[in-house]
């Protein structure tokens, strides 16, 4: 059964539909919410609907999605209108209902003193409770700030849960390498030295293991299962336009990088544990089989400022969010002389866009044929921003995310919920996709020291 939000149990034999009352971020982050609260009545409130008309205009996801729900709602509600009890959503959905402002009942009138927006709809949510007695009635938000008020002032909030990954899921993903001790010196033997480096798996583990798992064997051999084959296959050691790898997980990241069977790749782990940078040299050994490498990333800002804030032209303003990017190219750069031919070639790529750095709002739209696409920092994407970028992806198309799930900037996302999570439960098993966590910093002695004390 989906879940939407928690609801406390109830014993009563005919229950009524229960009430969720949205906020504004719910459906800036999935503008389809109001079909995923089962039989449930959605309600929303006139000042989620003022607010929505603020994003109505533009080209990023949150226009995307506001849009996408006023054309929704408007079909609804075609020759329609709300009356006491709302207008029917669709089949196995409940009813929908926009509720005008309402104020804080008196006891509650002094508890917020500024009209803001937020405080206009918790005091309608109030209103609901207090109007709707015999219906459990819950405020879905995902502000932190404003589940909190709505507690203090007596009112159920809740998460929005639908797209919510569980938390021994998410554990689970910086665990998905599986480390087997006392592997028969004849097994090792097999990987090492057999014709293809391959064994059966049944000589490695009791269970077959799921599409693209990955294994350390005795503490010093990884190895991947090949779905296709029914064996389990060495990982061997390899380089990259002049970058290797410094550890076993690092060697398992560039071989899913470099594998043509695998177009769908996700790099998660700390800052320095190498994810972008064995992207990109994977990107550029590769070179010849695409037609053109993009990196890119969300440019997301601090203090909710727009990048008009910023001084200069397009170029000047989006520079601080691809710096990063850049400094990777200049990591492998640095591997050769500048006037060796690798360097010279990176820099024709660069001039003639066959590598192009990119913001991520700037391919909207694009059909992505034949890319080797790299997206980093993907843990600040939506669930439905990362199925927009997969689902442009054309033939012969490789696309790497990378990021890590405990870094995240944007207010509405967490651990739990960010596309990057979401990609990696969804497509676990999946004979095109492999995720690889990378847990050790190898940026610097002093970094990795800073990871682990600070």
């Amino acid at each position: 059964m989906a879940r939407y939000a928690n609801v406390p149990q109830t014993n009563a034999k005919v229950k009524k539909p229960k009430i969720f009352v949205l906020d504004t971020n719910i459906i800036l982050h999935d503008y389809r919410a109001i079909r995923k609260f089962q039989d449930n009545d959605v309600f929303i409130p006139v000042a989620v609907i003022e607010e929505l008309d603020k994003f109505k205009k533009g080209n990023d996801a949150l226009s995307f999605n506001a849009r996408g729900f006023m054309r929704d709602l408007d079909k609804l509600t075609e020759g329609k209108l709300f009356g006491k009890y709302g207008i029917p959503i669709g089949k196995n959905c409940g009813c929908i209902k926009i509720e005008p402002n309402h104020p804080f009942p008196p006891e509650l009138a002094d508890l917020f003193r500024d009209d803001t927006q937020d405080h206009r709809i918790l005091a309608t949510a109030i209103w609901v409770r207090d109007n709707y007695p015999d219906r459990f009635v819950a405020l879905v938000t995902k502000d932190i700030n404003l589940r909190i008020k709505a507690k203090a002032s007596g009112m159920e909030a809740q998460d929005y849960l639908t797209d919510r990954v569980d938390e021994n899921r998410v554990e689970n993903t910086r665990k998905e390498v599986q480390y087997l001790d006392k592997v028969p010196d004849e097994v090792i033997q097999t990987l090492n030295y057999g014709q293809d480096n391959s064994i059966g798996w049944e000589s490695v583990t009791g269970r077959e293991p799921a599409a693209n798992a990955l294994f350390v064997l005795n503490g010093e051999l990884a190895a991947r299962y090949d779905a296709d084959r029914k064996v389990i296959s060495l990982v061997r050691s390899r380089q990259a336009y002049g970058i290797r790898p410094r550890n076993l997980e690092q060697k398992m990241a560039l071989d899913a990088c470099l594998n043509p069977k695998i177009p769908l790749v996700s790099l998660t782990g700390g800052a320095g544990t190498g994810k972008t940078l064995i992207a990109l040299a994977a990107a550029l050994e590769q070179e010849r089989d695409f037609d053109q490498i993009i990196l890119s990333r969300p440019a997301v800002t601090l203090g909710n400022q727009d990048i008009g804030f910023l001084p200069g032209d397009q170029k000047s303003k989006m520079s601080p969010f691809l710096q990063p990017l850049m400094d990777n190219l200049n990591v492998i750069k640095a591997q050769f002389r500048p006037s060796s031919k690798e360097a010279l070639h990176l820099e024709a790529m660069v001039r003639e866009d066959k590598l192009l750095i990119t913001p991520l709002a700037y391919i909207r739209g694009r059909s992505l044929g034949k890319v080797f696409f790299i997206i980093d920092e993907a843990q600040n994407l939506t669930p439905h921003e990362i199925k927009t970028i997969i689902t442009r992806a054309g033939e012969g198309t490789k696309i790497v995310f990378t990021g890590d799930i405990f870094q995240i900037d944007q207010p509405y996302l967490d651990q739990w919920s960010n596309g990057l999570t979401h990609l990696g439960e969804k497509m676990a098993g999946e004979k095109l996709f492999e995720h690889v966590f990378l847990r050790k910093g190898e940026r610097s002695e002093l970094s990795e020291l800073a990871s682990k004390l600070l």
